[in-house]
């Protein structure tokens, strides 16, 4: 029951993404797989998976999909099921929903200028990627995600896709934020450090600088308007 519970997630995300390869990957990387460890359980070349990762392959037909997450659960279930059980306790405990201030999936993608315009923001790292596409947001607690999620649960911040900003509220510094990305593995299309931030940390701008990801510093005061915001992007 537990297994079937993340299998139809998994399978809803991947079948209803505009980029399902790239949920394939945030999937397969959460389980700790490597593509030669899926592949291995699919019994087809590790290029195969490449391929539909990088989007050189067309989307994946429902039928594949099905073997795919349930070759992720098989290699779970391999090593413990330790993925498994923490996600369990992750949909029946309060604590990751208390460290998420809100989540959107946009109906269409933004760029990530109006983000920035959204979040009162400035560019820290990254200005050149401003023309980039995001295709939802996600407002964190920094307090609490950093000192109370788990790996998995900080994985499951970026909702139905990674091409979103992460919003990390009650920063100081924001350090700790590109500390939390850097361990997850997944990375998102921007980051946004809303304060008080009175001095970026050189070590987060440099985080920033070799993961390719855009880092802005928000300026809106209130975090209740920083949402406001935010929802007026859709």
């Amino acid at each position: 029951m537990k297994a079937e519970k993340i299998s139809m997630r998994m399978a809803g995300e991947i079948v209803l993404s505009e980029n399902p390869g790239k949920i394939i990957r945030k999937w397969r990387e959460i389980f700790g797989a490597s593509q030669k460890d899926l592949s291995r359980k699919l019994k087809i070349s590790s290029s195969v998976i490449s391929d539909y990762e990088s989007g050189r392959r067309k989307s994946p037909g429902s039928k594949l999909v099905s073997k795919i997450v349930a070759a992720l659960i098989d290699i779970d279930e391999d090593k413990g099921s330790t993925v498994i059980q923490e996600y369990t306790k992750l949909l029946e405990g309060s604590r990751f929903f208390e460290a998420i201030l809100a989540i959107k999936e946009f109906s269409e993608p933004r760029k990530i200028k109006d983000l920035v315009k959204s979040v009162e923001g400035e560019f820290l790292v990254g200005e050149k990627n401003i023309e980039n596409n995001v295709y939802g947001y996600t407002v964190i607690d920094s307090v609490k995600a950093i000192m109370e999620l788990s790996p998995l649960e900080l994985a499951m911040i970026y909702g139905t896709t990674t091409q979103r900003a992460l919003i990390f509220t009650r920063v100081t510094h924001g350090r700790s934020p590109m500390l939390a990305i850097k361990l997850t593995s997944l990375r998102p299309s921007m980051v946004v450090l809303h304060g008080p931030v009175k001095d970026p940390d050189p070590l987060a701008m440099e985080l920033a600088k070799r993961e390719r990801i855009p880092l802005v510093l928000s300026h809106v005061k209130e975090i209740e308007d920083l949402i406001e915001n935010l929802r007026g992007l859709d």
